[in-house]
């Protein structure tokens, strides 16, 4: 997958209904997102995710991709995610992918740290 169609995938991750993502979650996903219970397998965050509104909006920058071996694609990013009726999210994330097939692509990783962890009071 080159990489304005891994960046494409992701962004749909964010911006996509319930389906789009229930089809884009391995089954053997494990993730690590900023509420409780923090650490969910996949079916988990496809069920989270299809109780939240999605975000009408992401921007990715920082973008780095790796690609360590044949069919798995690991990436690391700054999101910047708003919707109707919602402030704003900022966090850093990253994402393993792993080919199944040809040209079939699924997460089986994805973490977020929001922004403000990293902030220090002064």
């Amino acid at each position: 997958m080159d990489d304005s169609r891994v960046w494409a995938f992701e962004e749909s991750l964010w911006t996509g209904d319930a389906g789009n993502y229930r089809a884009l979650i391995d089954d053997e996903c494990v993730m690590v997102l900023p509420e409780h219970p923090f650490v969910h397998t996949g079916a988990q965050a496809i069920e989270a995710v299809s109780d939240t509104p999605r975000w009408s909006n992401v921007v990715i920058s920082e973008r780095q991709i790796v690609r360590p071996q044949e069919g798995l694609i690991a990436i690391a990013y700054k999101a910047e995610a708003s919707r109707e009726g919602s402030t704003g999210y900022t966090a850093y994330c990253t994402t393993t992918m792993r080919r199944l097939e040809h040209d079939e692509w699924r997460v089986v990783q994805h973490q977020q740290t929001p922004e403000h962890i990293g902030e220090q009071s002064a």
